[in-house]
């Protein structure tokens, strides 16, 4: 067993007896905070610069790092007696982010037009915005909030939505340069927040500023945030999220006070804001809700805090960071729902009730009542549900017969014709028209092709329990396995649930009446051969109350009855919330790699850290402004590395401190852990998710990680800079050249952001620092490292 002794001999610290009477004196110094630092809810002092200029002049240990040395408690500032200097001195809390925003401005902002053609996904995203300017419906896999802001954008600059944003198309007189620059402001503000956060996580004033420039110089985050896209908006509320999150940290010795309830609310929101211009928003919001875990475990184990404290910290963190946010998020889908109140182009992916409230709709002049003889559409009710559709083309295997699907484009191969089977006697008064009803027997004939929706015991071709169901026969040829059996669900209107059929309002399920199973499409994509259009399947489970085996008649034709009653369709708000969610999510998890087309954009996870692969925005002829997606190759690599470095860093210390060395104070191993943790976890959080998703992934995806590691690169020089026996000199070498480094590099690769001219092949040699970088040669890159 050692004795204390032994351990004291054993601490690198040293064990002479002058630095055992500093460490004494320390001890004696900073009683009070050493004890406090053990305590993660002890009086904290990370108060941040840019809020105490007190902090300043006392020299805090950790906003002026660059004297710290280990523990001992740093002299007081000094002031020149230059009164410009000493002016600089007194407000560089003020002066040095104001200044990295002024650049950050310039260098987002300038010669933003000298591209006059749809560069890339702005032919998404500008054609989104247009949608808000008119009110057109649309559907889109991501939230609405930056689309919003992107019609916000176009209707500041006076445009009135009638640009079509096709790829590559010449800009009319838009105000598409004032459309970029709204977006371009969102990449600025990077730059300050990233510089405040550094400092929020007690890193050196030096440090702060290194972090702030490696998002400045980064190419990547220029070149994207210069365009009619999401990424800036979703990068700026990523950097806003995690900045609160360090500011709430910081305030955590201090609960329930106004600044703690401030930024705790404020962390709120700006989760509500990025979960609703994105779903990758959700990452950091994985990373906030972790962290807010380890807080409420770190109380429970906090024996002198009273219990109903402890209940008050779990009620004002599910009001903050889940009602808060949820309420955030919902409110951007209210609004969405309140501009587009005109029908357009995406209203399939909606209910049927829901669409028949848009302007321009003809659903309410359907007749109501649905009878032999109708001509008809039918909608799956299931979220994301489509339209049950068939085409000329068959299936490659099983029967090999006509393909039936459901899907969501609205065009004449989803028109079905509700007829009669033979062995029923139905009387043909063109008068009366006789009315479906729960129970009756229908044969269901497809217009385009006369085939008639069959089912038989042969195998579907992806979800393989459930039996095939096809387009088979015609009126002449058919037998009872194209006879379906109609089972009236509910009734979504104020008329009587009577047991009639009516269109819009009536849900009802297709029962085959041979093999008992239910007519059902749940959302599985066919492959490419058939179009990747949902896999429809007669279900023998008997789910009755799934709604992916539930329909409805969504347009409906039949010359023989009156029209319907305008004022009679309404959905609810709710119901129509989760549908479009529901959707959302179904088309994203669609998205996946074709392995019959090539894409040449797309690039796999693994290229990413290493900066293996750029992305081309546009066409590559000698005319044309080109733009390439690359980051700053310092700044990426200088990343990824700190990743190991600091894994490698904590596993020393802590292995070190296992065996009873004293490399680091208990405050700055506080400090090192708290800090190590929210960059490590948001870079793994932003990264890891891709490379486990079976989605088509672009290099662009990388960037709210690319964040977290280059705050974590400045962390670390920091940490190594101001470790014992690092004179000022090498300190200052080492800032100096990273800052050159990240500065040169930038200017470098200066026309992949602002645009190259001429022949790439010519002018962009140089820049060809990997041969999988495609900027001259027109090749997919295959390098994985």
């Amino acid at each position: 067993m050692y004795t204390s002794e032994n351990i004291k001999r054993r601490n690198p610290v040293g064990s002479s007896t002058n630095r055992d009477q500093v460490h004494q004196q320390q001890d004696d110094h900073h009683n009070s905070s050493q004890n406090r630092s053990s305590d993660p809810y002890g009086p904290n002092p990370l108060k941040p610069a840019f809020q105490q200029q007190q902090q300043h002049q006392q020299a805090s240990a950790y906003a002026h790092r660059d004297h710290y040395q280990f523990g001992y408690a740093p002299p007081r500032k000094e002031y020149s007696a230059n009164k410009y200097i000493r002016f600089y001195q007194q407000n560089d809390y003020i002066l040095i982010p104001t200044l990295l925003t002024l650049v950050s401005f310039w260098t987002r902002f300038r010669d933003i037009k000298s591209s006059d053609i749809v560069v890339w996904d702005e032919a998404h995203f500008g054609k989104f915005g247009s949608y808000y300017i008119k009110g057109d419906f649309y559907f889109d896999v991501h939230p609405p909030l930056g689309k919003m802001l992107v019609g916000l954008s176009g209707a500041l600059a006076g445009y009135d939505g009638s640009f079509g944003f096709d790829s590559g198309a010449k800009y009319p007189d838009i105000g598409y340069g004032f459309m970029r620059i709204f977006n371009a402001f969102f990449g600025a503000i990077m730059v300050p927040l990233a510089y405040w956060t550094s400092q929020e996580l007690g890193m050196s004033q030096t440090a702060c500023v290194f972090a702030a420039v490696l998002v400045l110089f980064d190419n990547a985050y220029l070149t994207i945030s210069r365009f009619i896209l999401l990424d800036s908006m979703l990068l700026a509320a990523t950097c806003f999220v995690f900045f609160c999150l360090t500011r709430f940290r910081n305030e955590r010795h201090d609960p329930f006070s106004l600044d703690w309830w401030l930024w705790l609310a404020m962390t709120g929101v700006a989760i509500g804001l990025v979960s609703s211009i994105k779903w990758v928003g959700l990452f950091v919001t994985a990373l906030v809700g972790l962290n807010t875990i380890e807080e409420l475990w770190d109380l429970f184990g906090d024996l002198s805090l009273p219990k109903t404290t402890y209940i008050k910290h779990w009620v004002a963190r599910a009001a903050c960071l889940i009602a808060l946010p949820f309420s955030v998020y919902v409110a951007s889908f209210a609004l969405h729902f309140a501009i587009l109140r005109n029908s357009g182009p995406g209203d399939a992916q909606m209910s049927s009730l829901f669409q028949a409230s848009l302007n321009g709709n003809d659903f309410r002049n359907n007749p109501l009542y649905v009878a032999y003889g109708s001509k008809v559409t039918i909608k799956n009710t299931g979220y994301g549900g489509g339209l049950l559709h068939s085409h000329v083309q068959t299936y490659p295997e099983g029967s090999g017969q006509q393909q039936v699907t459901c899907y969501h484009h609205k065009d004449n191969n989803n028109n079905w014709i509700l007829k009669n089977i033979k062995s029923e006697e139905v009387p043909e008064d063109a008068g009366s028209p006789r009315i479906l009803r729960d129970g009756n027997l229908i044969r269901l004939g497809h217009e385009q092709t006369n085939r008639s929706l069959h089912s038989h015991r042969i195998k579907a071709p992806i979800t393989s329990a459930q039996w095939e169901v096809s387009g088979y026969g015609d009126d002449s040829t058919n037998d009872a396995n194209d006879e379906w059996i109609i089972e009236i669900v509910d009734e979504n209107s104020h008329h009587p649930k009577d047991g009639q059929l009516r269109s819009l309002s009536t849900t009802f399920r297709l029962r085959h009446r041979v093999l008992g199973c239910l007519l059902t499409a749940e959302n599985v994509n066919l492959p490419q051969w058939g179009f990747r259009q949902i896999e429809v399947t007669c279900d023998t489970r008997n789910r009755t109350n799934s709604p992916h085996s539930i329909w409805n008649i969504e347009q409906h034709w039949n010359d023989k009855m009156p029209a319907g009653e305008g004022n009679l369709y309404k959905s609810k708000f709710w119901k129509d919330f989760w549908h479009l969610n529901v959707a959302m999510m179904t088309s994203n998890n669609a998205l996946i790699p074709d392995p019959d087309k090539e894409d040449v954009l797309a690039s796999n996870p693994s290229q990413w850290p290493l900066l293996a692969v750029g992305l081309r925005m546009c066409g590559w002829g000698d005319d044309t402004v080109k733009f390439y997606l690359l980051g700053n190759p310092i700044a990426w690599w200088g990343g990824t590395l700190s990743l190991g470095v600091f894994a490698l860093t904590a596993f020393y210390y802590i292995v070190r401190r296992q065996r009873k060395f004293q490399d680091v104070s208990p405050m700055e191993w506080e400090q090192f852990l708290a800090a190590g943790k929210l960059l490590v976890g948001g870079w793994f959080l932003h990264y890891i998710p891709f490379c486990i998703m079976g989605r088509v992934t672009y290099l662009h995806h990388y960037f709210p990680a690319l964040y977290f590691s280059l705050l974590l690169f400045s962390f670390v020089i920091d940490h190594f800079v101001n470790r014992p026996g690092v004179s000022s000199k090498v300190r200052n070498v080492v800032w100096a050249v990273a800052f050159a480094a990240v500065t040169f590099t930038f200017l470098f690769f200066w026309d992949v952001s602002y645009g190259i001219r001429g022949s790439a092949n010519e002018t962009m040699r140089s820049r060809q620092w990997r041969a999988a970088w495609n900027i001259i040669d027109d090749h997919k890159p295959n390098t994985f490292i």
